[in-house]
């Protein structure tokens, strides 16, 4: 394995990590999210430079995208969760209630 597809296996795996054991806000849980959208933007990229094709070249994008959608929903979802709920604790989210 090279030292870029270590480095990018790491940074992957510890957004993944940070999402499993730092669940206490939202925020938080956003924020590992993008490290992880983040992290495979690049590496996409970095394998569609060294593939050298044109076919791929448009994958990033669609990732970059989506990723900022899902950025937004996320801070709608923050912003709509802090107003109704008066914090970001992921603990204090129920979904039984109405």
């Amino acid at each position: 394995m090279s030292p870029t597809h270590f480095t990018f296996s790491t940074a992957f795996l510890l957004g993944l990590a940070g999402l499993t054991f730092h669940r206490t806000h939202l925020l938080s849980t956003l924020i590992c999210l993008e490290a992880m959208m983040l992290t495979l933007f690049i590496a996409l990229s970095l394998w569609t430079l060294e593939l050298n094709s044109t076919n791929f070249s448009a994958s990033p994008m669609f990732l970059l995208a989506f990723s900022a959608c899902e950025a937004s929903s996320g801070l709608a979802l923050l912003v709509a969760t802090t107003r109704t709920h008066g914090t970001d604790h992921l603990q204090n989210l129920n979904l039984l209630q109405c």
